[in-house]
């Protein structure tokens, strides 16, 4: 497929996105009471202790949540994918935003065969994040995190994102 069928799908996600309603919207009144109930988020989200690709979040009644990522693709017969997990726990939440400690864990895969020609292909972070409403049920995500990589390097790295939403 060419480019001008991917610049025309990516144009007509964000026309849709921008103009369609979502089902609620998330509590912004009294936030800094606990949730009451599920608030689930799908998004993209990118970052080396976290994972990079598509991205779900579910952040359960209260102050904790958990997101699971993952992506893949296959380019010149060699195959690359990662999988990862963070799990978060609010510090602070209002009305516009929240910050939160987070830990994460992934597994990325670069190779033909299935030999991983990666050195350090497990990572493990530590580490706090924000994020913020940017409006019509988006919230866009960061952390700064820890990271340990299974070569044995440790790199302070960002992550970052973005989450639709709903309950």
């Amino acid at each position: 497929m060419n480019g001008t069928y991917w610049k025309g799908l990516f144009l007509l996600l964000v026309v849709c996105a921008s103009v369609s309603q979502g089902q609620v919207v998330a509590p912004s009144a009294q936030t800094d009471q606990p949730l009451r109930q599920s608030l689930f988020g799908l998004g993209l989200f990118g970052g080396p202790a976290g994972g990079f690709g598509i991205s779900f979040r579910h952040h359960l009644p209260h102050t904790f949540s958990y997101q699971v990522t993952g992506g893949i693709i296959n380019v010149d017969e060699k195959l690359k994918y990662d999988i990862g997990v963070e799990v978060q726990f609010d510090l602070v939440r209002g009305a516009g935003g929240r910050c939160f400690a987070a830990g994460a864990a992934s597994y990325f895969f670069t190779g033909e065969g299935g030999v991983n020609e990666m050195e350090g292909p497990g990572r493990a972070g530590l580490g706090i994040g924000g994020e913020v409403f940017i409006g019509s049920g988006f919230h866009a995500s960061g952390d700064l995190m820890f990271t340990y990589f299974s070569d044995g390097t440790v790199l302070p790295l960002p992550q970052v994102g973005i989450f639709y939403y709903f309950y």
